[in-house]
């Protein structure tokens, strides 16, 4: 197979093309903004299934209203320590950028904060790479825990039909060494074999799939992405990733008030109404529970590390989001796309 061509440009210039590209689908400012950066931190990490790839069947939904256009993202204050935000069927990550704030604001180092705050959103959409947020409740000294429901794609244990997404958990927590902030630990997973998002960008470029990943809608295991859209995601760790599926499911759509995966339309085209998923997050202050938090994490850190071929989870990825002088590598066809 012949590689695609490829272009590396300046981060500063392609979060401008993408801010553009948005505003003259009809989108604000801010909202644009904040699209742009989550797909942007998923791209400088190579995620590149929860990058830029994302941003044609976005605009193409934006079009027929599966995303609603400009959209009135509210927030409702439950109480002291809880919130629910309604994305009202538009994109996520507006809605998500609000609810981190205010979990960062309420759940923050003073004595006066609380010790833990947790956040729902409902009528929303695919909301990317879940670290882009647990990250942002790290920085603040949090430790984070976001999970989301995804239209169906993984059967029950023993069963024949999809009723439950792809379902992924993010975890994060922050760490500091003599006095000096490290980068938190994160933890980004699906609890399918991989994220649908990889089977997708497999399709995008004709790409086979591993044997494992998927099944076609004969229940039959494939190799081809086309086939594995159309059929279903084998779970992670079998009954046990279907178990923790279930949780997600219970905690981000019958807490939440949002649809089951089951009832979400799909992600990636434009055919039906908005999925209306939803997301559930929490965010804790580790010093109300145990002012040696820090130093006792670094000596777990310190003993994983001691180990051979171990590594922590979440540093492998680059930093580049705040350089705006970086170079990121993308696609002839998003490159296009954006009219870079």
């Amino acid at each position: 197979m012949t590689k695609s061509t490829s272009y590396k440009i300046p981060l500063a210039k392609v979060s401008k093309a993408v801010i553009s590209h948005l505003k003259e689908l009809g989108l604000e400012q801010s909202a644009s903004e904040s699209v742009a950066n989550a797909l942007l931190w998923a791209e400088v990490r190579g995620i590149k299934s929860h990058g830029l790839e994302r941003l044609p069947a976005y605009t193409a939904q934006y079009k027929k209203a599966k995303i609603k256009p400009n959209a009135a993202v509210k927030l409702v204050s439950l109480d002291q320590t809880s919130l629910l935000v309604d994305a009202d069927n538009g994109f996520a990550y507006p809605a998500l950028d609000i609810a981190i704030k205010e979990l960062s604001q309420r759940c923050g180092q003073s004595s006066s904060h609380q010790a833990i705050c947790v956040a729902a959103v409902k009528n929303s959409h695919h909301c990317g790479a879940l670290g882009y947020y647990v990250q942002q409740l790290a920085d603040a000294g949090l430790v984070g825990l976001l999970c989301c429901n995804a239209p169906a794609c993984i059967v029950p244990w023993g069963g024949n039909k999809a009723l439950f997404g792809t379902n992924p958990i993010a975890f994060a927590c922050p760490r500091t060494k003599n006095g000096k902030k490290q980068p938190p630990l994160m933890i980004d997973l699906s609890l399918s074999q991989v994220s649908r998002g990889k089977v997708m960008l497999a399709n995008f470029r004709k790409e086979e799939i591993p044997l494992g990943w998927a099944l076609d809608k004969q229940g039959k295991p494939t190799t081809n992405a086309a086939d594995a859209l159309e059929g279903t995601m084998l779970p992670l760790g079998g009954v046990k990733g279907y178990l923790l599926a279930l949780i997600v499911e219970i905690l981000s759509a019958t807490l939440v008030g949002s649809n089951y995966s089951y009832e979400s339309s799909s992600f990636f085209d434009d055919k039906g109404k908005p999925p209306g998923v939803g997301q559930f997050i929490m965010a804790i202050n580790p010093l109300k529970f145990n002012p040696n938090f820090a130093p006792r994490l670094e000596e777990l850190c310190e003993a994983i590390l001691a180990q051979p071929d171990t590594r922590l989870p979440g540093l492998d990825k680059a930093e580049m989001i705040n350089k705006p002088s970086s170079k990121i590598e993308l696609s002839a066809r998003i490159k296009e796309y954006i009219n870079l």
